[in-house]
């Protein structure tokens, strides 16, 4: 019987689409200014480097659940840095970068065709992907309220929002904790920004606050990619509720879906120390500071964007007609219905340039 294949079913990769607007910036007489993907670009710690070395001659196979280390850095880290209190060490999970994870999770905890997993209006693409490969159906909802009778499952966050910079509050994300209790639902909350507030505090979704420190029912998701620079690691972790990390622990065994020791390594050396996210916090800040004062200064509206690495920003055009218009002056961006229909008139663009590049794209923008 002839199937058909999986890719089939999935959206476009989204970046394929920009590879004549990124010729054309690539022409620019300085060279592109790419800030289309928040990817890092400044130096990884000293200590997360030696961490990452010292166990470079271990050859025998690591723990899918994660060294002991691992977790209780981990656990310390989200009490210390967020005031997230009550993780058991026993209820962290490494992942193999978060983005594998988060397009996993609907199909390792059994959603299936015939169930809906709710995503933000504006959301990371991979969100929509993971549900499409469980085979369920996706909803677009930044409002739960307003949910007709679909079986839903499973309801993804994302605060602060990839591409907007949005932060939901206290009392929102309150609402949908009770709402998603009540019906049995599963709450999944990408957090992998939650330490870059600029004009507002980000909340996790794991705060007693939210939650009253009972995280049944809920899962955060915590990358190191961003504020330690560790992209190129592929290092992060789910953590929340006990019953369904064991469920995702037993299911990732089988797979074997294990993090290398010396990530793990790594991933504990970042965890355990604060000062180098602090440093790169305050990179971005100084980098966001030029390019937001560029940008509006150009004629955008820039738009939340209070949170995360990107301003989220418009000229009231379509986004082709923007990113053509960034384009002819070397600086590329991503078009804002990447993540939902909704972002048909804005562009994302991203602080994860160096501070060079930075200052030309704002050089470029008064010209």
């Amino acid at each position: 019987m002839h199937r058909t294949p999986v890719a089939r079913t999935l959206p476009d990769f989204p970046w394929d689409s920009l590879a004549e607007a990124k010729a054309r910036a690539q022409a620019y007489p300085d060279g592109i200014v790419d800030l289309s993907v928040g990817t890092p670009v400044d130096p990884v710690a000293s200590h997360i480097r030696e961490a990452l070395a010292a166990v470079a001659d271990q050859p025998g196979y690591p723990t899918t659940h994660g060294t002991p280390a691992l977790r209780i850095a981990a656990a310390e880290s989200l009490q210390r840095r967020y005031g997230i209190t009550g993780i058991e060490p026993s209820a962290v999970l490494p992942a193999i970068g978060t983005k594998e994870l988060i397009a996993w999770l609907p199909r390792l905890l059994a959603v299936q065709g015939g169930d809906t997993v709710v995503i933000p209006e504006l959301a990371y693409p991979t969100y929509e992907v993971g549900a499409l490969l469980a085979g369920a159906d996706v909803v677009r909802a930044d409002g739960v309220f307003a949910l007709g009778p679909q079986r839903v499952r499973m309801i993804y966050l994302n605060s602060p929002s990839n591409p907007t910079g949005r932060v939901l509050g206290v009392e929102h994300l309150r609402k949908v904790v009770a709402w998603a209790r009540e019906r049995g639902v599963i709450v999944v909350s990408d957090e992998c920004y939650l330490g870059l507030g600029w004009d507002a505090e980000p909340v996790s979704l794991l705060d007693p606050r939210v939650c009253d420190g009972v995280f049944d029912g809920l899962l955060a998701v915590h990358s190191l990619s961003k504020t330690s620079n560790l992209a190129s690691y592929r290092a992060g972790f789910v953590t929340g509720d006990p019953e369904l990390v064991s469920d995702l622990l037993e299911v990732r065994k089988h797979a074997g879906m294990m993090v290398p020791l010396p990530i793990q390594a790594a991933a504990t050396a970042a965890l355990s120390v604060d000062e180098h996210e602090a440093e790169q916090k305050e990179r971005y800040r100084e980098r966001r500071d030029i390019l937001s004062a560029a940008v509006v200064e150009a004629g955008f509206r820039i738009d939340h964007s209070e949170a995360g690495l990107y301003l989220w920003a418009t000229r009231g055009e379509p986004a082709a007609n923007t990113i053509a218009w960034l384009a002819e002056r070397g600086i590329l961006a991503a078009p804002g219905h990447f993540y939902g229909p909704q972002g048909s008139e804005h562009v994302r663009i991203a602080l994860t340039a160096t501070d060079e590049r930075i200052s030309a794209a704002a050089r470029r923008l008064a010209s």
